[in-house]
């Protein structure tokens, strides 16, 4: 077992020459991972800050926004985007696919920021109608988008969510969440979409996200971040219960080991830029389940790098993530 948990004679990933360095004395021990931790995706968000249509252009080049949901989302986070994205969607007909999936991503975002997380019964009439006004012109950008490039993933996982906001029912969901695993069947994001789209609070029935999690990963190679999908389907089971200590037992902390170490601790696992993301979704599931053989070795690879998500889910997250780490 700690063969494949440390890796080849413990060896670590080779040097990533677009890696951004981590701040030379950070806050705690730790920093906010920012551009996914990479060199070409902080020019992108540079440009799009800039408004700057042409340079966003040339600095997608090295990646596929069709499949790259990480870096799609980089841009859908950007505030101000939505002030200039529009030009580009009716002025660059070449790349009008590019755009609208971008405005697309964008609208869905900019609508829950005007929701806010606030329970449904807090949110005003006002903000209810910015939000669905919002979702709308995501969900008709987007499925232009996807008319537009047959073979994108990134569109129909996006409208997976603005589905749910608009709470277009299961049948147009299981559609389109059927219509991204077509395209690739082990994509992350979607999956992890949908194990939202199973919790009880929006309509699901108990152990069905954790068994549509099982399910998926059963199937993918080893190394894949595919196993990311048990720990989120942990996280969530742990939001729903409400109870601190839930995950606390002997089978959950086997099943995260195991998972961990078949996906993002397994020396066939390739880094890509946002990798942070996939083992801070680990750092928090293990945390949570008290687990002592893979959280050290997570939370060493990380060396301090946080992500907003999934530690939004506690009332504290960065204190939690730093005592978490103290503590592993």
């Amino acid at each position: 077992m700690f063969g494949k948990l440390f890796g080849r004679g413990g060896e670590r990933p080779a040097v990533d020459p677009h890696a951004l360095p981590a701040p030379r004395r950070p806050k705690n021990g730790m920093y906010t991972l920012r551009a996914l931790g990479d060199a070409r995706v902080l020019a992108l968000v540079e440009a799009a800050g800039a408004g700057d249509w042409a340079a966003v252009k040339a600095a997608l080049a090295p990646f596929d926004l069709g499949r790259d949901h990480q870096v799609l989302g980089e841009l859908a986070d950007l505030d101000g985007v939505q002030d200039w994205i529009g030009r580009a969607v009716e002025e660059d007909k070449e790349h009008r696919a590019t755009a609208l999936l971008i405005s697309g991503a964008r609208h869905i975002s900019w609508g829950w920021e005007a929701r806010t997380r606030a329970l449904a019964a807090h949110v005003t009439p006002e903000q209810w109608r910015v939000f669905r006004e919002r979702l709308r012109i995501a969900e008709e950008q987007l499925l232009e988008a996807a008319e537009l490039r047959p073979e994108w993933v990134t569109p129909w996982r996006r409208l997976l969510t603005s589905g749910r906001g608009m709470s277009l029912g299961p049948a147009v969901n299981e559609t389109r969440r059927d219509a991204a695993l077509r395209r690739d069947p082990l994509d992350l994001e979607t999956h992890i979409e949908w194990v939202s789209q199973l919790q009880p609070r929006w309509g699901g029935e108990p152990g069905e996200a954790l068994a549509f999690a099982r399910e998926a990963f059963a199937g993918a190679p080893e190394g894949h971040r595919l196993g990311c999908v048990i720990a989120v389907a942990h996280i969530e089971d742990w939001v729903e219960s409400g109870r601190k200590n839930c995950l606390v037992t002997a089978e959950i902390q086997d099943e995260l080991l195991d998972a961990a170490e078949r996906s993002i601790l397994h020396p066939a696992h390739v880094r890509r830029p946002g990798w942070q993301h996939d083992f801070n979704m680990f750092a928090m599931a293990l945390s949570l389940a008290s687990e002592r053989i893979a959280l050290p070795r997570v939370f060493r690879e990380l060396g301090g790098a946080y992500t907003s998500w999934p530690w939004q889910y506690m009332a504290q997250p960065e204190k939690m993530y730093a005592r978490a780490r103290r503590n592993a």
